[in-house]
Parts: C-alpha cells; structure tokens; sequence
C-alpha cells in the first residue's frame, strides 16, 4: 500500500475513533450505536464499514490506542533514575492508573462481549498491544526486584492487572447507583484512582 494511502486509512480510523470516544464522554457503551459513531465523522456509515464491522471493533480499537498511551507512561517510570522501592514504585504506578481514566472506564466494561464481536485479525492487534502492557509493567516490576524468580514477577503482574479491571466503578459511581448504596445504608467515601490504586498495589509489592 501507498504511503499516501497508510496515511489516509490511518487518519481516517483515527476519525472514527476520535468520533466514538466523544460519544463515550457522554453516552453509555450499549446507548452509543454505529450509525451515531457515524453522523460524528467526514465518513459515510458504509465507508466505515471498510475499517470497522462493528461498534465492538471500535470500542476495541479506542482501548487499544489508551492502553498504547500508557504503555508510553510506563516506559518513563521504567526509565526513571530514582531509587526504587515498593512505596515509591506503586505511587508512580498509582500515578500513571490516575492519568488514564479513561482506561479504566473501558476496562469496567464487558469485555468478554467487545473481544467475541471483534474479528480475529483486530483482536490479535489488540492482544499485541495488551501484551505489550503487562511487558511493561513487568519491567517496572524487575526495577524493584532485579532479582525476582519468573513466578514472583508472574504473580504480581496477574494480581495487578485484575484488580484494575474494578477501579472505575469504585471511584466514579453513576448516580443511579449512588441513590441505591444510600437507599441500602451504605456509607459512601469518596476516593480518587490514586487513592484508591496505591495502598492496593503497595499491598501487592509488599508481598513479593
């Protein structure tokens, strides 16, 4: 393919892209529909069709571009010239969750249901890109524990990453939600993804 051509059918998936995650500022996942994505764009809905199938592929491809965004924060703490240690490591890596909100609202969502409607060949760019990820959190690992056995470095890697699979519910409760914890009796604390995220992963490099 044409470099004039790469660039056009990059810039044009950019658009589609751009177009879903300002509905997404603003609409639910299951409320923004393809057709909206769509009248957002320069684009006809049968041209995005070219680049896109369904809205799932687009949601995927917004969290691909977010988890690339912080795979790009991690490489500065990887290369950070401070002196690590556990307190230190998990505020920079509390720091980086606390930039990327917009992360963690797509990872609050079902992402079983956005992988199963996404064909092979986007899914596979996204496993790269997700791989790509816990690589880099494991280096950031290694930066504490140069020494660590593979299963210590595996183990803090798989109890990290679920965990920030449930940080965005916790800190930004819809309203719906809120009326329904208070009607319950809850107390509710407010937190922000710092607060939240640091004495957690702190907890989890304490272990190691």
């Amino acid at each position: 393919m044409p470099r004039a051509s790469e660039e056009r059918t990059s810039a044009r998936r950019e658009e589609i892209v751009d177009a879903c995650e300002n509905l997404y500022q603003t609409m639910r996942f299951e409320d923004v529909t393809l057709k909206q994505i769509g009248a957002a764009t320069t684009l006809t809905r049968t041209a995005i069709y070219s680049y896109f199938q369904t809205k799932e592929e687009i949601f995927l491809a917004l969290l691909q571009r977010e988890y690339s965004k912080w795979i790009a924060e991690l490489g500065e703490i990887e290369k950070s010239k401070v002196k690590f240690t556990a307190p230190k490591l998990a505020g920079m890596l509390a720091r980086s969750l606390q930039n990327r909100v917009q992360l963690l609202k797509l990872l609050s969502m079902n992402l079983y249901a956005i992988e199963e409607n996404s064909r092979d060949a986007n899914l596979i760019e996204f496993k790269k890109v997700y791989k790509a990820s816990v690589d880099a959190v494991d280096r950031c690992f290694r930066k504490l524990r140069p020494k660590a056995a593979p299963a210590e470095s595996y183990d803090f890697t798989y109890q990290f990453f679920p965990f920030i699979y449930g940080i965005y519910p916790y800190v930004f409760p819809s309203d719906k939600q809120i009326r329904a914890m208070k009607t319950a009796g809850m107390k509710l604390k407010k937190r922000t993804v710092y607060k939240l995220a640091y004495p957690a992963i702190l907890n989890l490099l304490e272990k190691k």
